[in-house]
């Protein structure tokens, strides 16, 4: 199962879905378009476990962690 953990002021949400069921990966990629499309940033870890900023969806990705834009003062 892949998840897609989305950060805002009231914590986190997560969404699993799986990669393999064509209807959970529209709704997962809508999700990331919907998700970014308001300004969230997506980032996915790489194969060192780092996070790296992503601007397309990756049906491959196991988990990929949205969060919002942040705002100095």
């Amino acid at each position: 199962m892949a998840t897609q953990i989305v950060m805002d002021h009231t914590g986190d949400t997560r969404h699993e879905f799986d990669a393999n069921d064509a209807r959970a990966l529209l709704e997962a990629e809508r999700r990331f378009e919907q998700l970014t499309g308001a300004g969230f940033t997506a980032a996915i870890r790489n194969s060192s476990g780092d996070p790296t900023v992503t601007r397309r969806f990756d049906p491959k990705a196991e988990e990929t962690l949205f969060y919002p834009r942040l705002v100095g003062g």
